[in-house]
């Protein structure tokens, strides 16, 4: 099969730069041939924000470029990742200009939220879920806290509700777990268009020993992460579970103070893949303390093939991921006191951890495998191309 990728990457590489890599080397090494079409957001930079927000609602050039790579390649399916803001949703019409089908990954919570994580002032907003025009967006500045950003992306939500884009364009969207494909369901999606596949973990970075003497944070140091609900919690924990911090965001500066005041805290900034993995092998716990609803949680699923439990917030895609009392645990989502008690229990019951790390690896090899994954992605595919009427698919090919 011919496959192109299309993808708007991010300033900062963040989770879904990181799946586009991992589905195309997947695709690649099956024999398919992968064709990768791809814009950078640094671009923005040089582009007026007046010419920004016209091209995130339409954007002329992203519509002819992709329509130019179809008709090159003639792939027998395009599958897009990011679109905003440079690519826009014009790349729905030029595949469909040229018969080819479309599958949409969301990544996250766009098309309902225009800051994409429904997650606003501390707390988890779904204001504007099922809302045909998103206005509070615009009155809270939701998207890069400006209200004019936040008004072109609303602006692109309604105008491509309103041509029907949404419902007619993608043939097949991916919701990485059930409980975003509700809420896709939620705010207007149809349901026979939404199928759920995770994420995967490529290559299987092994089972450690978990003997470390260590709890582990992974991930973006911002607010709707939890990061101030994980060093408070530090503050009973302390040296009884150190706690060593991965990442890099706008909190770094209360983390540099927090590994500074507190012994049981060590922050090592950011390290590249390679060099977390070794750290999951032998942490205690993966903590995963995040306030928003996460669409996914590819950093649990790296645990899980390491066979590390997770003690995570109990809400949104962490939830369902993570099995409370066989794979993990959960704690209340914000609860200090909660995440303290929680990883001080799970450290003092050896055997229960033990118990988890082998249920957590199961379930890594029964849901997260490259295999796993490859079969389902490839269902995905051939559902859309049988959805294409014959005639078109003909001409495409």
């Amino acid at each position: 099969m011919r496959i192109l990728l299309v993808h708007n990457f991010y300033q900062l590489t963040g989770g879904e730069d990181l799946v586009v890599a991992d589905e195309a080397r997947l695709l690649a090494s099956r024999g398919h041939e992968v064709v990768q079409h791809s814009v950078h957001n640094d671009q923005v930079n040089s582009i007026s924000k007046l010419a920004l927000g016209y091209r995130t609602i339409w954007s002329q050039p992203a519509y002819r470029d992709v329509r130019k790579a179809i008709a090159t390649h003639r792939p027998e399916v395009v599958h897009v990742h990011n679109t905003l803001p440079l690519l826009s949703p014009s790349i729905y019409y030029a595949a469909s200009a040229e018969g080819v089908p479309v599958v949409q990954t969301l990544h996250n919570y766009r098309l309902m939220c225009p800051a994409a994580v429904c997650f606003r002032d501390g707390h988890v907003c779904t204001d504007c879920v099922g809302k045909p025009i998103a206005v509070g967006a615009i009155r809270h500045a939701c998207y890069r806290g400006s209200r004019s950003a936040s008004a072109a992306v609303v602006t692109m939500l309604s105008v491509h509700r309103l041509l029907g884009t949404w419902k007619h364009r993608p043939s097949v969207y991916i919701a990485l777990t059930a409980l975003a494909r509700r809420m896709f369901i939620e705010s207007g999606l149809a349901a026979e268009k939404l199928v759920v596949k995770p994420n995967f973990v490529d290559p299987d970075p092994g089972i450690g020993t978990g003997g470390g003497g260590y709890a582990l944070f992974v991930g973006r140091l911002s607010a709707e992460k939890g990061i101030r609900t994980l060093l408070h919690a530090w503050r009973s924990v302390g040296e009884r579970l150190p706690l060593w911090i991965v990442g890099e965001g706008p909190l770094g500066p209360d983390v540099a103070a927090a590994a500074a005041e507190n012994p049981g805290v060590t922050w090592l900034g950011k390290r590249a893949p390679h060099e977390v993995a070794p750290l999951l092998r032998e942490a205690t716990c993966l903590v995963f303390p995040s306030e928003c609803y996460e669409t996914f949680g590819r950093v649990i699923v790296e645990a899980f093939a390491t066979g590390t439990p997770v003690v995570a917030a109990g809400h949104g895609a962490a939830a369902e991921l993570v099995a409370d009392g066989v794979t993990g645990v959960h704690f209340r989502p914000g609860d200090a006191a909660d995440l303290a008690a929680k990883v001080l229990h799970l450290n003092s019951q050896p055997a229960l951890r033990s118990a988890m790390r082998a249920a957590a690896r199961n379930d890594f090899e029964q849901r997260f495998t490259a295999d796993v994954n490859y079969r389902l992605l490839l269902a995905i595919y051939q559902r859309a191309i049988a959805g294409v009427p014959s005639s078109t698919l003909t001409a495409a090919t």
